[in-house]
């Protein structure tokens, strides 16, 4: 009898430890750093950027909170306001503004995304034997065939970029106004005049360019490429330093080569056969950027 009343009390003491010891495992976790990101439209029309997302919350234990994907007119302000810490746009004029009044710190460049060259199907300047973005455009030269100026920021630096590379003069049927109205509408203003056009990958491919039967003529040239840049609070910014550890953790995590990897590794999760990518490039440096190529 006396064993018995050892045992039950024995038993009886360690459900009793048992069970303290489950109310203080029962507390909750601490809720994860949340990061309000905006990003241009772009990013998350191809699929990337949530994808990049989800791997990045998985990897740092951060929670990515994607408050807004639009053009960088409607995510600049975002940023300003305080109502994004983190801002995933391309480097411009208005990127180096923030920077300059003390709402960004320092830009660092974490990607890149493609620009290619439409046309009509007939191709009468021949770009689709082109070997690169400026062969291309001594062609158009040549022929003497049309090409648009567009005015989005991208595509004009970039049709400029390869002039000066070709080392041609444009004559004035390869500076062709563009009354585009939205400028979405580009492919539309390109075909009236049957003229060539430099746009971006990402918005003809996924339809938010209108398209009247124009075709990808040259794809694939890494001079046609433009950065995006991660912008992180500045001083001014009005994010309190509870915010701000957070984003710059993330922005940590995308320029390293953690991050790279897992961009190129975004990148084939939202590959398609018809739409096989790779849509945002690692940068050209990281070991990631073998992974990527058109």
């Amino acid at each position: 009898m006396r064993l018995q009343l050892i045992l039950k009390r024995l038993t009886l003491a360690l459900g009793l430890a048992a069970l303290a010891g489950g109310a203080v495992g029962s507390e909750p976790p601490l809720p994860s750093p949340v990061v309000r990101v905006a990003a241009v439209g772009g990013l998350t029309l191809c699929g990337v950027w949530p994808e990049l997302a989800r791997r990045a919350e998985l990897a740092t234990g951060l929670h990515i909170d994607t408050v807004a994907t639009a053009p960088k007119q409607e995510i600049l302000p975002l940023f300003e306001r305080g109502e994004a810490d983190l801002l995933l746009i391309h480097g411009s004029d208005e990127t180096f503004d923030l920077l300059a009044r003390g709402i960004a710190a320092p830009l660092r460049a974490w990607a890149q995304n493609a620009h290619v060259i439409a046309g009509p199907p007939d191709d009468p300047a021949g770009v689709r034997q082109a070997g690169d973005g400026a062969d291309a455009l001594r062609r158009i030269a040549l022929a003497n065939a049309p090409l648009l100026s567009f005015r989005d920021p991208g595509s004009f630096a970039i049709v400029q970029r390869l002039w000066r590379v070709a080392g041609v003069r444009p004559g004035p049927q390869q500076q062709l106004p563009e009354d585009a109205w939205p400028r979405q509408r580009v492919l539309e203003a390109a075909a009236r005049q049957r003229a060539y056009v430099v746009v971006g990958h990402i918005p003809i491919v996924f339809g938010r360019q209108p398209n009247p039967g124009y075709q990808v003529l040259l794809a694939g040239d890494p001079a046609m490429r433009r950065t995006y840049v991660v912008v992180e609070p500045g001083p001014r910014h009005p994010a309190d330093a509870a915010r701000r550890a957070p984003a710059n953790q993330l922005a940590d995590y995308l320029v390293s080569p953690n991050g790279q990897a897992a961009l190129s590794a975004a990148n084939q999760a939202v590959a398609t056969p018809e739409r096989p990518g790779p849509w945002i490039f690692p940068l050209p440096q990281s070991p990631a950027s073998g992974a990527a190529v058109d």
